[in-house]
């Protein structure tokens, strides 16, 4: 697959949800709070079952500590 995404991520949302908001730009409701990288781990989980794919193909590329992100799947 390899292609770049951008995720705006809501930390403590009260459910998990990907929506997709235009081609390659996503909103993404995680419960996890933002700290120690649970909510970045969160969201790596919530974008693997929306796309189908391991976990392990999905790469945080930039903003791992802002809300905005670029993903590489």
């Amino acid at each position: 697959m390899n292609r770049k995404i951008f995720a705006r991520v809501y930390p403590k949302s009260k459910n998990t949800k990907v929506e997709k908001i235009k081609e390659g730009t996503y909103k993404v409701r995680v419960q996890a709070a933002p700290e120690k990288g649970k909510a970045n781990k969160a969201l790596i989980e919530a974008l693997a079952e929306y796309f189908g794919v391991p976990q392990s193909s999905i790469k945080i590329i930039k903003g791992s500590s802002a809300r905005e992100k670029v993903l590489e799947i």
